[in-house]
């Protein structure tokens, strides 16, 4: 009789490493989710507002599917360049224009020349790209107002878009310190209104799928007449300068500690002093200028240390994924739906087209398809102007706050940005009306398009240098002992300089690179036609 093996009921070291794997994932997948979900859908907003509708509108129903190629090589673009800004906030602690003023306000020669040649002119660029931005959103909330409640007038559908975000951005500043959850929820609750509205819209249509999908392949359409010109449109209306200073200043925020002690310096003790209760001391705070960082210590980047490795490797790598989920997940899928939407409504091969702006698409719906799908897509359209207004005028104050050090209290500088687009608005609104509207549309996309290349550049420039972007090894994290006496050259070299480099690499700084040129060329490009008058 033979024997059998003895029965053994300890698990194989396969089954001890499988669940063991599937928990740790489930607990990065549950930290990511409850502390790194935000980022993404904040710098995704800006991604689909309403410019981005005017754009997408028009290509559909003048080039049908087949300009969706384009709408999906922007958010490959818009991913690896928010993926830069990420990664400088992450590493340096620093936001893009924060950065800007620590590499041109100061340097060793001629200091006042560097200022005054390209420090201030970049903030201005930047200041004209985030008013630019904020009247698109102001015009495209006050269309749909103006399509939900036909009697409201545009003027005052501007007025009402532009007041009531700031009463919901009165409550909290989502910039300094630990993130603002409550501003994060906000905006995932208006993206998600304009996803399931998109999605209900186009099920409701009729679209040739399988022509869809080739549309996101290259075609000819892109080099025919007018096709290249949409394109570069496509482009300058998806990649937005505000959303690269918002997602590096969001990016350095500790999400994942506790909430430190702080310690009370002088500017606190002296706040305290002065502090009321009730509704005078929520007016007192509100209006309070924010403390400054301590970037103006240093004279340089050299000079300046950047975050400690534990802090970049717990935020680093899920704040690229947040934003690439995001950016590929939403903002490409809600672009592609508007572009699907315009061509299943407006474009018929063979026939003369013609180019769809937002009224046109709401009368469509209301007529071929009913009332509802008309309502739903007013409210899209109204969650992504707001929803894109709110995220604006926080990059506003990230702009003042980082190019000069200019301390106001943040509702007052979004109170400022929120008056320099809204007088214009509504001098538009009331002379001119719906044309002039959908002109200022196209206007303030193209005036983005130009402005980008000149923040793209020191972007791409900044987190491929080493010396930006190194960080202390663990070995040297705290300050070094001073050498001995006995230690080789070689010993105090290694005891001082050991450093990790996040800086990129050659293959994505001539990604970064190759990206500005296109955006470049293409700016170029729309300035000629539109100098010749040969645009669309």
């Amino acid at each position: 009789m033979s024997e059998h093996p003895p029965l053994t009921t300890e698990p194989s070291l396969d089954s001890q490493h499988k669940p063991r794997s599937v928990r740790v994932w489930a607990k990065k997948a549950w930290i990511h989710i409850t502390k790194h979900v935000g980022i993404g859908i904040i710098c995704a907003v800006a991604y689909f507002d309403p410019g981005n509708w005017g754009v997408d509108l028009q290509a559909g129903s003048e080039f049908g599917y087949k300009l969706l190629f384009v709408v999906l090589l922007a958010g490959l673009f818009a991913v690896i360049l928010q993926g830069l800004a990420c990664k400088l906030g992450v590493v340096t602690g620093l936001d893009l224009a924060a950065h800007c003023r620590l590499l041109f306000y100061d340097r060793p020669k001629h200091p006042k020349l560097f200022r005054w040649l390209v420090l201030y002119p970049l903030y201005a660029l930047s200041e004209v790209a985030i008013i630019s931005t904020d009247l698109a959103e102001l015009l495209g909330s006050a269309i749909a107002l103006n399509l939900l409640f036909p009697r409201l007038p545009l003027w005052a559908g501007v007025l009402l878009t532009a007041f009531d975000v700031l009463l919901i951005l009165a409550f909290a500043d989502p910039l300094h310190g630990r993130p603002v959850r409550s501003f994060e929820l906000i905006i995932a609750v208006l993206v998600l209104i304009v996803l399931v509205c998109m999605c209900i819209l186009v099920s409701r249509i009729h679209v040739q799928w399988e022509d869809a999908f080739q549309g996101f392949l290259p075609s000819k359409a892109l080099v025919q007449h007018g096709g290249l010109y949409t394109s570069v449109g496509i482009l300058g209306a998806t990649i937005m300068p505000h959303s690269l200073y918002l997602g590096s200043a969001l990016a350095t925020q500790d999400r994942v500690s506790v909430k430190p002690v702080v310690l009370p310096t002088p500017s606190r003790i002296r706040d305290t002093g002065h502090r009321h209760n009730g509704l005078v001391g929520k007016i007192s705070a509100l209006l309070r200028p924010t403390n400054a960082d301590n970037s103006d210590e240093f004279a340089s980047h050299a000079d300046r240390p950047n975050n400690s490795l534990p802090f970049i490797k717990a935020h680093l790598y899920h704040g690229i994924i947040d934003l690439v989920v995001n950016l590929l997940g939403i903002a490409v899928v809600i672009n592609s739906l508007i572009l699907i939407l315009a061509s299943a409504v407006f474009y018929k091969p063979g026939t003369e087209t013609t180019t769809a702006d937002i009224y046109d698409a709401h009368s469509a719906l209301l007529e071929f398809v009913g009332r509802g799908a008309a309502v739903i897509f007013a409210l899209a359209l109204l969650s992504a102007g707001q929803s894109a207004s709110l995220v604006a005028t926080v990059a506003g104050q990230i702009v003042s706050e980082g190019f000069l050090r200019w301390r106001v209290s943040p509702f007052m500088r979004r109170l400022l940005t929120r008056l320099l687009s809204l007088i214009p608005s509504v001098i538009v609104a009331v002379t001119i009306g719906r044309k002039g509207i959908n002109t200022m549309l196209v206007a303030s996309q193209v005036v983005l398009s130009i402005v980008l290349p000149f923040i793209i550049f020191p972007l791409v420039w900044l987190t491929s240098s080493r010396t930006v972007m190194r960080v202390r090894s663990p070995v040297t994290a705290a300050e070094p002992e001073p050498p001995k006496e006995d230690d080789t050259e070689e010993q105090q070299t290694v005891a001082t300089h050991e450093y990790l480099d996040f800086s990129n690499g050659w293959v994505i700084a001539g990604i970064g690179y190759s990206i500005w040129l296109v955006v470049l060329v293409a700016n170029g490009y729309v300035i000629i036609t539109l100098i010749l008058g040969v645009g669309s």
